[in-house]
This record gives C-alpha cells, sequence and structure tokens, in this order.
C-alpha cells in the first residue's frame, strides 16, 4: 500500500480524486491502491523548556541551551491548563498506524520550508524508518499533481530543506524562550510576559523608530514661488528652483517677476527645453510578498487575508503555489505562457490586452532560470475561476493582471523639463506617455506623476520669451517620513529596512531581509496579538508597551534589522548545503549575548502593568 501524506484534509481530498479514490475513513481516503491521510498544519512543535528540566521561569535557567531538542505534540487551552491536543494525537496514531503498512510513503505536503519540516517532525516523532517520496509540485491542477506523481523525487533530496528549517525553528526556539523571560524577569514587574522573537523584535524596533521619528517631527516652513508662463494660450506652472527659508527672501524673488500685470508681456525667457525619451520596462511578476503589498494599496487587505486568499485561490487550482518569494519563470514555464495568456481573453477586465498580447512578442524581463528558487513566481493556471466572492475576485485579478503586466511591451514616454528665467530659475516638469505598453493593464496613474504639476507641457523653443500670466509666493512645510502600514512594512522587511526602490536590486536583497515572504505576515499578526502593535486606519502604530519594550531593547542586538537578516541569509546557505553545525554554534553565541543584555537592562523597563497581562504559556 502506497500512502500519501499531505499537510492538510482539503489537499489530500483533492490529490485522492486525481486517483479515483473515494473511500473515506476516519482520518483517511483509499482505493485505487492508495492511502491519503493528512496532517493539519504543525502537528509537533519543539517541547517548551519544562520538558528539559526548565521549571518555571527563572533567571538561574538562563540562557536555556538544551543539548538535544526534542518534538512535543501540539497543545490546546483547557480550564486546567495546556494539554495535547487531542485531536492531533488521534491523527498521529492513525498516520502511525498507516505508515507501518505502507510499502512506499509519498511526501505532499507544501512543496517548501515549513511544508518540509511538518512532514519530517511526524516521520521522526514516529521513529519511522522507512524511504519516502518526494511530490514537489508548483500547483493543483490535476495535470500537474499527475506529473508530479510521474517524476517523484528521492526524499533525500530535500534534506537540506529540513535543516533549513529546521535550524530556523530551533533558533527561534532559543532567542524567542530566553529573551522573552529574561526580559520579563528582568523588568521586575510581577506577572509580566514580555514576548520578544528572532524577527519580531527588529521588526517592532522598525515600526517603533519610524513612529516616534514622525510623532517627534518638527516641521520647517520654507518658501516657494510660482509662475504660469504662456504659450500660444496653453497656461503651464513652474516652481522656483530654489527653496527659500524666509518668507522676505521669496518675497523679493516674486518681486523681480516680470508679470504680464507689471506690464511686461514677455517676462519669461525660456533657458533651457530637455525633453526625453523613457523606456519603462514592465514590472516583475509576483511573489507571494509583492502581491500582498499590492493588495493593501489597493484594497486595503492585511497581508493575513492576502495569504489566505491566496491560498484558497491555490487549492482551488486557480493559481500556482502562494508562497513563494521568487519573482521569475523559468524557459520551460514561459512556454506556457502564451496559452496562460489566451485563457484570459474573456476576461471582463483584462480580455482586450490578452487579445493583444497574443500576436505580440511576449517581453521576458521575469525569464531566469537561475533566479527561481522552490518556486517560480505567482501565475495563473489556465483554469476558469466560478463563483469567487469579491475579494477572492480582486487577488485573482491581481494575479492575472500582473501576469498580462510583466509581458507587456515597455511603456514609452517622453519626460520634458523646462526651465525659465524671470529674475529667478523655475522649473517646469511633465511627463508625456506615447505608447502605454504594460501600464494600459490596469490603467493606473503613475507613482511618479502624481506630484507633478502639470498634466501635459506645451512645446517651448529654447531662447524664446513667454508672458507670465500669474505669480505667486507659496508658504510650504516639511514632512516627516509616514508610519508603516502593511504595504511599505512589507517592503522594508525585505531589505531589513533599507529604502530601496529598485525592484531588481530589492528581489536580489531578499535573502538578507527579515522574515520569509510566507512568515511575514504571520509576524505582523503576532504584534498586533502581543498588543505590541494595533492598526489605526491603514497605518500600523505601536502601543505603549510596544514603545516601552522597545526602548529597552533598541540599542540591543536583538532589534538589529541587520543582523537578524544576516540569520535568514544562512538559513538559505544551509537550504544549500552550508554547516548546520556552524549556525547552531552561532545562534548559541548569539543568544548568551542577547540574554545578558536583557538581564542587564529590563530594570530600565516602565510599562503599564494593564497591558501584561498574557499567561507565561504563551512565551
Amino acid at each position: 500500500m502506497k500512502v500519501i501524506i499531505a499537510e492538510k484534509p482539503s489537499v489530500a481530498r483533492e490529490i485522492a480524486k486525481v486517483f479515483g479514490a473515494t473511500t473515506k475513513k476516519d482520518g483517511y481516503i483509499e482505493g485505487k491502491g492508495f492511502t491519503f491521510t493528512w496532517a493539519f498544519g504543525h502537528l509537533l512543535q519543539l517541547a517548551a523548556p519544562q520538558e528539559y528540566g526548565y521549571y518555571g521561569w527563572s533567571v538561574q535557567h538562563l540562557p536555556m541551551l538544551p543539548p538535544k531538542f526534542k518534538l512535543s505534540i501540539r497543545k490546546v487551552k483547557t480550564k486546567d491548563g495546556l494539554i495535547d491536543d487531542p485531536s492531533v494525537k488521534k491523527q498521529l496514531d492513525t498516520i502511525q498506524k498507516l505508515f507501518d503498512e505502507a510499502t512506499e510513503i509519498i511526501v505532499a505536503t507544501d512543496a517548501g520550508r515549513e511544508g518540509e519540516l511538518i512532514f519530517r517532525y511526524i516521520y521522526y516523532y514516529l521513529k519511522c524508518k522507512k524511504p519516502f517520496k518526494r511530490l514537489w509540485i508548483s500547483s493543483q491542477t490535476d495535470e500537474a499533481i499527475k506529473e508530479g506523481f510521474r517524476n517523484l523525487k528521492p526524499g533525500s533530496d530535500y534534506d537540506t530543506l529540513f535543516n533549513s528549517a529546521h535550524c530556523r525553528s530551533q533558533s527561534d526556539w532559543l532567542v524567542g524562550m530566553n529573551a522573552t523571560q529574561a526580559l520579563s524577569l528582568s523588568s521586575g514587574i510581577r506577572g509580566a510576559v514580555l514576548s520578544l522573537g528572532r524577527v519580531q523584535t527588529p521588526t517592532l524596533a522598525m515600526i517603533c523608530s519610524r513612529y516616534l521619528e514622525n510623532k517627534n517631527f518638527v516641521p520647517e516652513t520654507f518658501y516657494q514661488v510660482s509662475i504660469h508662463p504662456d504659450k500660444d494660450g496653453q497656461v503651464f506652472k513652474a516652481i522656483s528652483s530654489e527653496n527659500y527659508k524666509t518668507k522676505e527672501e521669496a518675497q523679493a524673488v516674486l518681486d523681480q517677476v516680470q508679470d504680464v500685470e507689471g506690464g511686461f508681456p514677455q517676462g519669461g525667457h525660456i533657458l533651457q527645453v530637455e525633453a526625453k525619451p523613457r523606456k519603462e520596462p514592465p514590472p516583475l511578476l509576483h511573489d507571494l510578498s509583492s502581491l500582498q503589498q499590492e493588495a493593501n494599496k489597493r484594497k486595503g487587505f492585511t497581508a493575513d487575508q492576502t495569504l489566505t486568499i491566496l491560498q484558497n485561490l491555490y487549492e482551488n487550482k486557480l493559481v500556482t503555489y502562494p508562497r513563494t518569494g521568487s519573482r521569475y519563470i523559468g524557459d520551460d514555464v514561459f512556454a506556457g505562457v502564451p496559452a496562460l495568456i489566451a485563457k484570459l481573453e474573456q476576461h471582463p477586465l483584462f480580455g482586450k490586452q490578452a487579445i493583444a498580447l497574443g500576436s505580440a512578442t511576449l517581453n521576458k524581463r521575469s525569464v531566469n532560470a537561475k533566479k527561481v528558487t522552490d518556486h517560480h513566481a505567482v501565475l495563473t493556471t489556465g483554469e476558469n475561476p466560478h463563483q469567487l466572492s469579491p475579494d477572492q475576485q480582486a487577488v485573482y485579478d491581481m494575479v492575472a493582471g500582473r501576469m498580462l503586466e510583466a509581458f507587456h511591451q515597455d511603456c514609452i514616454k517622453e519626460v520634458t523639463k523646462i526651465v525659465v528665467q524671470s529674475g529667478a530659475k523655475f522649473n517646469a516638469s511633465g511627463t508625456v506617455i506615447h505608447t502605454a505598453g504594460w501600464r494600459s493593464v490596469f490603467n493606473d496613474k503613475e507613482d511618479d506623476k502624481k506630484d507633478e504639476e502639470n498634466a501635459t507641457l506645451p512645446k517651448v523653443t529654447q531662447g524664446e520669451n513667454l508672458p507670465i500670466t500669474a505669480k505667486a509666493l507659496l508658504e510650504k512645510q516639511t514632512k516627516p517620513r509616514p508610519l508603516y502600514n502593511e504595504a511599505t512594512l512589507l517592503k522594508a522587511l525585505e531589505t531589513a529596512g533599507k529604502e530601496i526602490d529598485d525592484e531588481e536590486l530589492r528581489y536580489a536583497m531578499k535573502d538578507s531581509g527579515l522574515g520569509t515572504p510566507a512568515t511575514r505576515a504571520a509576524i505582523i499578526e503576532t504584534l498586533l496579538k502581543r498588543n505590541y502593535i494595533i492598526r489605526e486606519k491603514k497605518n500600523l502604530v505601536p502601543t505603549p508597551t510596544g514603545i516601552a519594550v522597545y526602548e529597552v531593547v533598541k540599542n540591543q542586538q536583538i532589534a538589529q534589522a541587520e543582523l537578524t537578516g544576516t540569520w535568514e541569509k544562512r538559513l538559505e546557505e544551509i537550504r544549500s548545503g552550508a554547516s548546520v553545525t556552524d549556525f547552531q554554534n552561532e545562534i548559541k553565541t548569539y543568544t548568551r549575548a542577547i540574554t545578558s543584555e536583557l538581564l542587564a537592562q529590563g530594570k530600565s523597563l516602565k510599562i503599564p502593568t494593564a497591558q501584561t497581562s498574557e499567561t507565561k504559556a504563551t512565551a
């Protein structure tokens, strides 16, 4: 009997359906010589401190560095405290029985780091010794599943993926458990549970730092002068090339402007005209993180909402694997793109664009097999969507629309800059799109045009003089950097807080970011659950508790985004075969250092007692 184990019941049912297996049993499905069983997420976790003999919370136990980690059944809260989840125990018993009877085990958990961890923890907890094969697919369509089963991989091919996942799990335990207890105990606040973590704490630090910078920002007033030259009846606006600190300076410039009302019909001299054509390449395909950012901007969806919707679309065979960190596809996948585009010709929003692309040469900017990791970028599958909710339709349309954008032609535009002299120098700029290319898919206004003063500019010639129909003194104030919302925070997490707009350069840094595309939504939700941050309209704002914790840890290693980003890079190197032992030793050294720092710093914590009521079991 061949046993296939999936990550959740719904996926097992879909795979069983492909094989024609329909006999439902308690905890599995069988038929046609196959048995399909499942986990429901993480059935097992690294054991709690007390299982290593660290009973209670005590400074004497810190740092807790178990010589060997144990696995423990997932817990649930009851009136008597935390107990092993009965449903998990039951399912593990079922899996144990099936594994004992199996002639072959096939792993069909999600094809990624966490999916591998979910299976391996079950496999090792049950002390199974049988060899297993791995199903590795990027789509849940029937054909993709069949093709995947025709090309099963040896389980050992994914040992380094498990090593990476296990090291991530261990490092989160070591840093989280020790840092949380060190700060909570040293704070001296009775019953306080002040959760810290390898990734959540630098993320909190980024949010708090930006919030305090914004809150403490003192705006400075400055002045500009604007003029309105007229070219054959087309009036445009130009702004002084300098900002002035005082109103008097600006007024002096304003007085020099030779306007029509002052009796100067030719008051503006065209000093310079610069018109440059510019090719704007299409955006890369979506990975999970970029899609979460777009969904937050367009629809206000949280990162967690977007992931949940996308996972549902994946399980309903409409899009490819959602938790991908790649924005590229290989040539083999590209060969199927024309057929995927043709399937969108009846789409109510994108039909015309799909038809136009059908006869065009497709742009290959997103085609690079060397930049595809475990999974390629998110694509539609060609299956027709039916009866989607409005939110599901919105996310599906973002995937479909981005696919059309990515393979579309460049946007060709002309960027014009005019320098006008009338006493001082004044600048006017404008952009004219000659060929919309990929921008025609969504017809969005360009981000870099939103602040332009002129929708279009007239054709002017260097050396000519134009009448100035109006002039004005403008009083403005400097503005702080905006608070983080989910879209801008996700973007910042990709580069460990570095502000990089170029999407290819940002993508190149993804292995040094905080967390992974698959875990960033959970980081934000954890900070919300801990009452460290709240959502205020679209912004993420720290609570008094969050600020208090930040003030203590802001100069400590645990809050440094770039340092934490290096651990993510190390985990990716382990995926490629780097030493597990070296990483584990480094994490233990790091844990000793941050535990010592926090035990020394905790006494300076000032926090509202009412906001420290979590139970110690959650740490």
